[in-house]
């Protein structure tokens, strides 16, 4: 295998890139749909999770009650707190937690609740922080002020 330093980077060769094409290619990829009534029923075609092999994609959570499937209140941190609570469930229902998430994006009907939304964020993560991305949209499905999604790691994580 021939590889070429640029600064942080690693040019590998077209053979080493190849071989673990094949080698990817020729494992067997676990893909399964992760569903709980704890949290609001996806309100369109699409599923409330899917875990691919050891990573879990969390779809977009709103602070809705997953009985009535009504938002808890007008308040965005409201909806905020019960949005991450359905993620919880979710996040549980896939043998993993709020530990575990390495990726989230928060969308906000209005940036300005960028402020609010954090504050309930923070209390429901802890250092090391996930990465973020946070979005302010025209509308929201059934018009909610934030939506949020994740991207989890199931299983042991070192570090």
């Amino acid at each position: 295998v021939s590889t070429q330093s640029t600064g942080s980077f690693k040019l590998f060769s077209t053979l080493h890139i190849n071989t673990f094409i094949e080698q990817a290619m020729s494992s067997k990829i676990i893909r399964r749909v992760i569903s709980t009534a704890k949290a609001p029923a996806a309100i369109g075609p699409y599923s409330q999770a899917v875990l691919v092999n050891h990573t879990l994609y969390v779809s977009g959570q709103l602070g809705m009650d997953a009985s009535t499937m009504n938002f808890v209140s007008d308040s965005v941190v409201d909806q905020a707190k019960k949005a991450l609570e359905n993620m919880g469930h979710i996040l549980e229902a896939a043998g993993t937690s709020f530990d575990n998430v390495v990726k989230t994006t928060v969308l906000l009907k209005s940036i300005e609740d960028f402020g609010r939304v954090n504050e309930v964020y923070a209390t429901f993560f802890k250092e090391p922080y996930p990465a973020r991305a946070a979005y302010e949209c025209a509308n929201l499905p059934k018009y909610g002020l934030v939506e949020i999604e994740a991207v989890a790691i199931v299983g042991e994580v070192d570090g």
